[in-house]
């Protein structure tokens, strides 16, 4: 990777991380770099409800329109809706503009291929040399910008639609995050009958994640509790991810919304391999409780676009995070906090069981992380140690399948983050301090 493109496209503090001249260079050199075989491109851009979203549009049009390519704005939609819109309307790009979870002063640009999925690092790298080299006088030109006619209604209809429960009965509060899903969920959950209450849903331009949202659950749990509601659900400002709130206002995190969403689609025989993707930080709770339902559960990197990767590479259709970003590759090629609502609550709906009831159907073992303070230069040469290889052997046979270790260099900080999962959560601090001073003391200088 460059140094422009991060791990989930271009993002940074706006007006000085990310410029308007970023933005136009984006736009040309990303139109040039996907165009194929001549042909006039069309760009398909969506954005959040961060101020920055409107300039940043603008100077991506200039962009797009300089290197003749024809551009359908979508406004303010979902980034799943934008991956949607991508593929149904035969575009040869997606562009969203959001910082997903992070804070308004925050914001960023990401490409979907035409097949709605997130670009390759080649293809990142080969749009950043473009820019670095930025030969091209770029010259905006006219009457290349379209208006997309009802995106969200086209995002639903293609992703939303099948035999979903009858959710009249049931008490929802959705929590929008003052983000993109203002645009969709409260018209999908109204229109499925439920008695429906709104937070998070008056978006300024500067109350994006403010407080609210997946990543602040509090104002959720305590209205969810408040007024008897069945269950909370909380999207991120971009809401490609979603988590959720119990009856008794317990967070229902990712692993065990990919526990129920796997043990439903195994029962209806729809599991691809019969076989979940998640990350190196999913709970070894959610892993026995998968294996105990017969489902193998696949680990990579941390990050939804490594799930995506592995799901792709073998053809499994559901995998995720539990941040919320959850997967499922028959209905939509990214992680949809909408979609993985739908599937929620349509299950709670068909179920005898509470939100609660659900979600015990996983155990949550204890985590302990420590910061074992290394040198940049010796973060990596863990491995390498005998002594601390011999030490993370002995500390695994102790848990004899009831614990793990992992050990995760930093990839900005001299850090070695060392995470001890287990049963007894004051046995695992005691083991994590002690590894994380071993391992201090001996990669120090």
């Amino acid at each position: 990777m460059g140094n422009l493109f991060g791990t989930d496209g271009v993002r940074g503090v706006y007006g000085t991380e990310l410029t308007d001249d970023i933005a136009l260079k984006l736009g040309y050199y990303g139109t040039k770099v996907l165009s194929e075989g001549g042909k006039k491109p069309k760009i398909v851009i969506g954005m959040d409800t961060r101020e920055s979203g409107v300039p940043l549009e603008k100077a991506l049009c200039d962009g797009i329109s300089a290197a003749d390519g024809d551009v359908m704005l979508a406004g303010v939609i979902p980034t799943p809706a934008v991956a949607v819109l991508t593929r149904v309307l035969g575009a040869d790009a997606g562009i969203v503009i959001s910082a997903s979870h992070n804070p308004y002063e925050y914001n960023g640009i990401k490409f979907f291929s035409s097949e709605g999925y997130k670009l390759p690092d080649a293809v990142e790298d080969e749009i950043e040399a473009h820019i670095s080299a930025d030969h091209d006088d770029i010259v905006p030109k006219d009457n290349h910008v379209h208006r997309i006619e009802d995106p969200a209604g086209i995002y639903a209809k293609s992703v939303l639609s099948g035999d979903h429960a009858d959710l009249s009965g049931m008490k929802i509060i959705i929590d929008c995050a003052n983000g993109a899903s203002v645009m969709t969920a409260p018209a999908y959950f109204e229109a499925s009958g439920a008695d429906l209450t709104v937070i998070g849903d008056k978006p300024d331009g500067r109350n994006i994640n403010l407080g609210c949202g997946s990543t602040h659950l509090d104002k959720l749990a305590e209205a969810v509790v408040k007024e008897g509601a069945d269950i909370g659900i909380a999207f991120d400002g971009d809401a490609d991810r979603c988590l959720a709130v119990d009856e008794k206002g317990g967070e229902i995190d990712g692993d065990m919304i990919i526990n129920l969403l796997a043990g439903a689609l195994k029962e209806q025989g729809e599991l691809v391999q019969d076989t979940a993707v998640v990350t190196v930080m999913s709970n070894l709770g959610l892993h026995k409780a998968l294996a105990a339902k017969g489902i193998k559960s696949v680990q990579t990197a941390v990050g939804d676009r490594y799930v995506l990767e592995e799901m792709l590479d073998k053809g499994y259709i559901l995998g995720g995070e539990q941040s919320g970003h959850i997967i499922m590759l028959k209905r939509n090629t990214t992680g949809d906090g909408l979609l993985t609502a739908s599937l929620l609550t349509d299950m709670l709906g068909r179920s005898d069981k509470s939100a609660s009831e659900l979600a015990s159907e996983m155990t949550v073992y204890p985590q302990v992380l420590v910061n074992a303070q290394v040198p940049n230069s010796r973060k990596y040469s863990y491995t390498d140690d005998d002594v601390i290889m011999d030490k993370i052997s002995r500390i695994e046979d102790h848990f004899e399948g009831s614990g793990r270790v992992l050990i995760r260099p930093s990839g900005t900080e001299p850090l070695v983050r060392v995470m001890i999962e287990g049963e007894d959560q004051s046995e695992l601090e005691s083991i994590a301090g002690d590894l994380g001073s071993l391992i201090e003391e001996r990669l120090a200088d």
